[in-house]
């Protein structure tokens, strides 16, 4: 894929110097693969380090919900996180998801440096490990994700991308932040459908193993995996496999944790919340696994006890809902019948860990046990009864 790129880039890239960082990006409308957040964007720079090799970062914490930076292998799969909170600040700067009172300052005051190293990572110097144990081969890829930027219409939470240096061979070399991702979309060519067929073929053989064939549906599960899909060490996710029949709904119920809502003024590091963002994404499950929408922690209407209701439904089934309770999820292009819904919890607190997806996870343990009442429960209704009676009614349909 990298190849591809400094072969043939589309001509609104060509200002950029074939080293520029960042060449990648994906969200839910550019390199919409495995499963994306469209409340996430992310940006990936891919690398060839040899031993004693190092990437510099020179970056601005984000006025944001969370970022990251994550490394992965040939093989898509996690070698390092390190948080926003694990990031120590430059002298004369802080950090905003470690002190409150820093959410305000100007970038000039919101600076930090890390260091990708091909040998142990010390976080506490905020290094971050480049490749993994045991790899034949020097490539790896990292990547920066922002959850909701205060703007949003600033994906990268209102200041530039971070400068990278590369040293390399005994050599220094510079790589400025991409003026234009590589957009696959505005491209057409034999060397793009190689590319564009190979990565299919990767990410299709991982989303295969997360959801086998016998995996039930409406029933939230564990992944059996999520390797090979790039992803995030601060996040778990259960998942329930749908199909689609005309006049046939799924009506999701659960109890939402609390969050820190920094679009309207709450900290990230507000210790009374329970998670630091939560959603439900409804995907194809074809490949490259994009996803259709979402529906954030923030977006998601609430009854008075603290439940959501989601309908996930074509339009042509449910065309409005009266119930401002209810958050309706569009089923998106029906004749991909199946889709895969996905409801993800980042960084819970200790407090409520032991009734997270992470619990779960960390146990074995049913995540329907685990959870409680935060255990989201699926029915497929139809939409007459869902209109005429809400959940209950589809509750009782689906049992009757």
């Amino acid at each position: 894929m990298c190849a591809a790129v400094t072969v043939a880039l589309p001509p609104a890239a060509t200002a950029d110097t074939p080293l520029c960082a960042w060449r990648f990006m994906s969200n839910e409308t550019v390199l919409n693969v495995a499963f994306p957040d469209v409340n996430a964007t992310y940006w990936v720079l891919p690398y060839a380090l040899g031993p004693g090799d190092s990437i510099e970062l020179s970056g601005t914490y984000p006025y944001a919900r969370y970022f990251s930076l994550n490394t992965y292998g040939t093989n898509f799969d996690t070698v390092d996180t390190l948080r926003d909170n694990q990031i120590g600040p430059d002298p004369g700067s802080s950090n905003p998801f470690t002190d409150a009172s820093a959410r305000t300052l100007p970038p000039a005051q919101r600076q930090w440096h890390a260091t990708i190293v091909t040998g142990p990572a010390d976080h506490a110097r905020n290094e971050i490990q480049a490749l993994p144990a045991g790899q034949s081969t020097p490539v790896g890829f990292l990547i920066i994700r922002v959850y909701v930027p205060d703007d949003a219409a600033s994906p990268s939470g209102g200041v530039p991308l971070p400068e990278a240096t590369m040293r390399v061979g005994g050599a220094t070399v510079p790589r400025q932040p991409c003026e234009q991702p590589f957009d696959p979309n505005s491209y057409t060519g034999p060397v793009s459908q190689l590319a564009q067929a190979g990565f299919d073929q990767v990410i299709a053989g991982a989303a295969s193993g997360a959801f086998p064939g016998d995996t039930p549906e409406t029933v939230f599960v564990n992944p059996a995996s999520s390797s090979g899909l790039f992803p995030n060490g601060d996040n778990k996710y259960l998942g329930t496999a749908l199909t689609y029949q005309p006049g046939r709904i799924v009506v999701v119920r659960g109890k939402a944790p609390t969050f820190p809502d920094t679009r309207a003024g709450v900290p990230a590091t507000d210790p009374d919340q329970q998670v630091r963002y939560w959603s439900l994404c409804q995907n194809d499950r074809v490949s490259p696994y994009p996803v259709v929408a979402c529906a954030a922690d923030f977006e998601t209407a609430l009854d008075e006890s603290g439940y959501y209701t989601y309908a996930v439904a074509a339009p042509a089934d449910l065309t409005s809902v009266a119930d401002p309770t209810v958050t309706v999820l569009p089923w998106g292009d029906t004749t991909v019948p199946k889709k895969v819904l996905f409801l993800r919890y980042m960084l819970p607190t200790p407090a409520f860990y032991p009734q997270s997806i992470q619990a779960s996870q960390a146990t074995g343990a049913d995540p329907a046990t685990v959870m409680g009442p935060y255990y989201p429960t699926a029915v497929y209704c139809s939409a007459t009864t869902f209109v005429a009676g809400g959940y209950e009614a589809c509750r009782d349909e689906a049992a009757g």
